[in-house]
Formats: C-alpha cells, structure tokens, sequence
C-alpha cells in the first residue's frame, strides 16, 4: 500500500465526518456515548466512528388530539377533540430527557384535556372555551417545560353532545325565548296603557276633544267594514255645533 493510497484513505474518513443542518434543524452529538455539544444549522464535523448524532426539528408542530370521550362535572357524556402546537426551545433536553417527545407531549395533552373536562360543567364547556383553552395550555406547558418543548396554543375544536342533552337543551332555548317575548309584550303593554292613561286625563279637560276623538273611531270603523253605523250624538255637541252655525250664518248676514 502506498504513501497516497493510505493518505486517500485517511482523507476519505476525514469528509466522512461533515454533516450539514438545515436552518431548523439542530444537531444533538454525542461522543463515546456521553453529550458533547448542540451543532447547526450549517456545515459542521463529526469524529468519525466516535461521535453520532440525533438530529431535531425546532419547527412548530401540530398534533391533532383524537377525539376524547368523558365525562363533565354534571355528570353528561360528551366527546370532545383538540389541536396543539408546540415546539422545541431546547433540543438537548428534547432527547436527553425524554424518550420520546412527539409521543410523551400527545399522551400527557390527552390525559389533562379529559381532566379539565371533568372539572367544568357541561354549559362552562360551551361558553368558556377560551379559558379552558388557556387553562389547558398552562397546565400540559409547564409539565412539558422540563423536556425542552413550549406549548403554543391549544385549541378545542368541536364538542359533541348526545341526543337527548341537544333536544334538552333546544326545548330549554325555546322556553328562554318564549319568556323573552312575552316579557317585550308586557312592557309594550304596560306603555301603552301609560299612554292611554295619559290621553284621557287630557281628554277630560275638554268633552269637545272627546267627542271628536269619538267621531274619528267612528269613521275608523266605517271604513275597516262595510257596515252601517248608528250614532248617537250628545245634545251638547249638537248644541254647540247649532251655535257655531248660527254664529257663522249671522257674520255672512252682516257682511
């Protein structure tokens, strides 16, 4: 073997070694077994059959958490899904303390979505997503912290209800609303009745008024049916209404 072929040989082990990370990518090497340093993104070199690597992504991740079927506070049935999203802030930890991290952070995000469920009542569930939300990213992020990973976000996407609850709670939603319009009718009522009383006290300062006010009901009346109407007018209004004439008649006379 010649002095070039064991040089080649040696410069073939040599760039064996380079290694190149993408801009997400991190590098956690080890040498002999033992950690060493976290390396990337770029070129960078490996000793060649003493140290290995495991390679990261330090992307967020999204886990779609299958849909869980538990039970609330008031003891109802539902299934309940989720998304999360996290990321690694320290790969080393990411490997080093955990076996596996995808698998720990989906397992421990399903355990603590079905807990907190359990701990609210079926219309919190409903009406408070965004703290259960919140509440549920705190709790699975600082159990995660350790591992090097942070909790973004989670999100509850849907909530099924049985059957039975839903027409429950339709009937429930009807009642409301019945409720709600009979309580705008009362105080319709109640106003106009105000109204009313009002214009009559009005109304009883001149009879005048009254009977006027009398005489257009009347042809209301006449013209909403095709009847024909009686009258009885009081012998003051006729009375005053000859006054008038006459009054009118006797300054035509003297004109």
């Amino acid at each position: 073997m010649t002095l070039f072929t064991i040089l080649g040989i040696i410069l073939l082990i040599l760039l064996s070694g380079i290694r190149i990370a993408q801009e997400y990518q991190r590098s956690i090497v080890f040498r002999l077994g033992r950690f060493q340093a976290v390396k990337g993104p770029g070129i960078y070199w490996l000793i060649p059959f003493i140290e290995r690597q495991q390679k990261v992504d330090i992307r967020t991740k999204t886990v779609d958490l299958e849909q869980q079927e538990t039970i609330t506070k008031d003891s109802v049935t539902i299934k309940v899904n989720a998304v999360l999203w996290f990321k690694i802030t320290n790969p080393e930890d990411a490997i080093i303390k955990v076996a596996d991290y995808n698998k720990a952070v989906y397992q421990f995000s399903v355990t603590a979505l079905r807990n907190i469920i359990g701990q609210h009542s079926l219309d919190e569930v409903l009406r408070e997503r965004e703290q259960i939300n919140g509440t549920l990213q705190r709790i699975v992020d600082s159990t995660t912290e350790p591992w090097g990973i942070k909790i973004e976000m989670v999100e509850m996407k849907d909530v099924e209800i049985p059957e039975a609850m839903q027409r429950a709670m339709a009937r429930e939603a009807e009642a409301i609303r019945e409720k709600r319009a009979r309580i705008v009718k009362a105080e319709a009522e109640l106003e106009a009745s105000i109204k009313l009383t009002q214009g009559a006290k009005e109304m009883e300062k001149s009879p005048i008024a009254l009977e006027l006010r009398r005489m257009q009901m009347l042809s209301e009346i006449g013209i909403d049916n095709n009847t024909t109407t009686i009258v009885l007018v009081p012998s003051d209004f006729t009375t005053a209404a000859k006054s008038f004439t006459e009054l009118v008649a006797k300054k035509k006379v003297e004109e």
